[in-house]
């Protein structure tokens, strides 16, 4: 079993779906991001369920940076899967790609989230 990501006209991805394993043969058919690409009239893309930051979760070859979502981006230049960029001030790690605050995330052990008006790490209110 492989995942497949469709593209748009821009690279954005549109739908990721499950399909052949990229080593079978059924049909003649061998080339299977040819086959759904042809067959949706889109151009489509084997994506790694197991492939995050660049990083294979079982140790084996990562593929493409990220598995695909809906909304990421695939960068030929790159052969990655990026996705969608959370706030204005982050940065693109090159190594992962993925996007990253502009400063560390506090490792105090409490909750913080991201606050784009003071770029910085807050810790949010719970009234």
């Amino acid at each position: 079993m492989a995942h497949y990501a469709f593209l748009d006209s821009n690279n954005v991805v549109v739908e990721v779906i499950t399909g052949r394993d990229e080593t079978e043969i059924v049909n003649g058919i061998s080339d299977w991001e040819d086959h759904y690409g042809n067959f949706r009239g889109m151009r489509c893309l084997r994506t790694s369920y197991n492939t995050t930051k660049g990083v294979h979760l079982f140790g084996g070859e990562p593929f493409r940076k990220n598995y695909a979502g809906v909304g990421f981006i695939y960068d030929a230049d790159r052969d990655a899967f990026i996705p969608p960029k959370p706030f204005d001030s982050w940065i693109l790690n090159d190594a992962t790609c993925w996007w990253e605050a502009p400063i560390p995330m506090p490792t105090d052990g409490k909750y913080y989230i991201w606050d784009e008006s003071s770029l910085g790490w807050v810790e949010p209110n719970v009234d």
